[in-house]
C-alpha cells in the first residue's frame, strides 16, 4: 500500500470512529509507529485531522473547518474526475453558477472553450481564473468575503441571486447525507448555496465520497432538492442506492 492509500484509509477511519490510535494503526497495517506519526502529521498539515496524545481526531470532532488551501490538498485525483464527469452537465450554452469550493474549483479549470456560456460564481479566486476566458461572461457576486473559503455571502451576494434564472448549478457542500441533506459549517455561506440551488433549472452536487460521512451545522438543500450527485468511486454501493432512491440521478467517476 502506498503512503496516500494509507493515510486516505486512516483519515476515513478517524472520520467513522471519532478517532485512531497509532499502536492499533502501526499493528493494522503492519508498519512501525513511526511510520504512523509521519502519516499523521501530512494529515494535520492539510488539514484535516488534529494529533492528540497518542493518535488523532477528525478536525470535524473540534467543529473545526479546515481552510480552502488545506481541503485542496486531500482528494485530489478524485476532485479531478469528479470535474471531468460534471462537464457532460454543461447546457450547449445559456448560464451556469458554479459554488465556491476546492471541487467546483477544478469544473472551472477545465471548461470548454467551444461553447459561449454566462457563469455566477461567489469566489474572487474562480472569477480571476474564469474572467480572461473570451468565451464567457462572468458574473462575480458581491458582499462579504470569508477567509476560511474565499467565498462571498451575505445580502449583497443574496440579492442578485433571487432575480437570476440559470439552467444548472453546479455545488460544493462539506457534508451529505439523505437524513440530514446537504450540509455546510457556515450559516451565511448556507444561505447563499439555498439561493444558488433556487435560482437555477437543474442542480448538481460535486461531491468526493468523504463528504457523505459528514454532517455540519447549517442545512441548505435536502437530497430530493438536487438533481444529480457526482461523486467517486469511493463511494459505497450502499449509499449510492439511498441517494438514489431519494431521488438524484448518482455519477460514480
Amino acid at each position: 500500500m502506498y503512503a496516500e492509500e494509507r493515510q486516505q484509509e486512516i483519515l476515513g477511519r478517524a472520520r467513522a470512529v471519532g478517532r485512531v490510535d497509532v499502536m492499533t494503526l502501526a499493528e493494522e497495517f503492519s508498519v512501525t509507529t513511526e511510520t504512523i506519526r509521519r502519516d499523521l502529521t501530512v494529515l494535520e498539515r492539510a488539514g484535516v485531522l488534529r494529533r492528540v496524545h497518542g493518535g488523532a481526531i477528525p478536525v470535524e470532532r473540534l467543529g473545526f473547518e479546515p481552510a480552502l488551501a488545506a481541503r485542496d490538498e486531500v482528494m485530489t485525483a478524485e476532485k479531478e474526475r469528479i470535474a471531468k464527469a460534471a462537464l457532460a452537465e454543461l447546457p450547449d450554452d445559456g448560464s451556469i453558477i458554479i459554488d465556491a469550493g476546492t471541487t467546483t474549483g477544478r469544473l472551472v479549470q477545465i471548461l470548454p472553450a467551444d461553447r459561449e456560456l454566462t457563469v455566477i460564481v461567489n469566489s474572487p479566486p474562480l472569477a480571476t481564473v474564469l474572467a480572461s476566458r473570451a468565451n464567457l461572461s462572468v458574473i462575480m457576486l458581491g458582499g462579504r468575503v470569508r477567509g476560511r473559503t474565499l467565498a462571498t455571502v451575505d445580502d449583497w451576494a443574496l440579492r442578485p441571486l433571487s432575480r437570476l434564472n440559470v439552467d444548472v448549478a453546479f455545488m460544493a457542500a462539506n457534508g451529505c447525507s439523505v437524513a440530514k441533506g446537504l450540509t455546510t459549517p457556515d450559516p451565511a455561506e448556507a444561505a447563499i448555496k439555498r439561493a444558488m440551488i433556487k435560482a437555477a433549472k437543474r442542480s448538481v452536487l460535486l461531491a468526493d465520497h468523504t463528504k457523505f460521512a459528514d454532517t455540519y451545522l447549517a442545512r441548505f438543500a435536502s437530497v430530493p432538492e438536487i438533481d444529480m450527485v457526482v461523486t467517486d468511486t469511493g463511494l459505497d454501493a450502499a449509499t449510492v442506492a439511498d441517494l438514489a432512491a431519494a431521488g438524484p440521478e448518482v455519477v460514480r467517476a
